[in-house]
């Protein structure tokens, strides 16, 4: 799969808490964003962190997980990403999503649109 060089990188942000039916968040949102067939999302989990709440999400000292942040990065053309965002408001009942324009420079076996 090639995208264009002028893609949206979709951001979610939720806690590694979070669940839906019994599944993790973040686990389910990437399996739904492959069944849309969306190009790849990639989960990151963040050391420390914290949201509207201003309480600290932290690995440091006694905490050994308290609630860490995750954040889901996906990229895919502006309408893939646009219809996905339905989805979402399905499935998440707290977090943060952002949508930024992007250039996609490697992807695949290409770089910069050359073999």
């Amino acid at each position: 799969m090639t995208l264009p060089r002028d893609a949206v990188l979709l951001r979610i942000f939720v806690g590694e808490d979070d669940k839906t039916e019994r599944r993790p968040l973040y686990e389910a949102i990437v399996l739904k964003a492959r069944e849309h067939g969306l190009a790849g999302a990639t989960v990151l989990r963040g050391p420390l962190g914290f949201g509207h709440s201003s309480r600290l999400h932290t690995t440091k000292i006694l905490r050994l997980s308290a609630d860490l942040p995750m954040v889901i990065e996906i990229v895919d053309t502006p309408e893939k990403i646009e219809a996905f965002l339905p989805v979402l408001d399905t499935i998440m009942t707290s977090g943060l999503v952002t949508l930024e324009k992007v250039q996609v420079l490697q992807y695949g076996e290409t770089r910069n649109g050359k073999a």
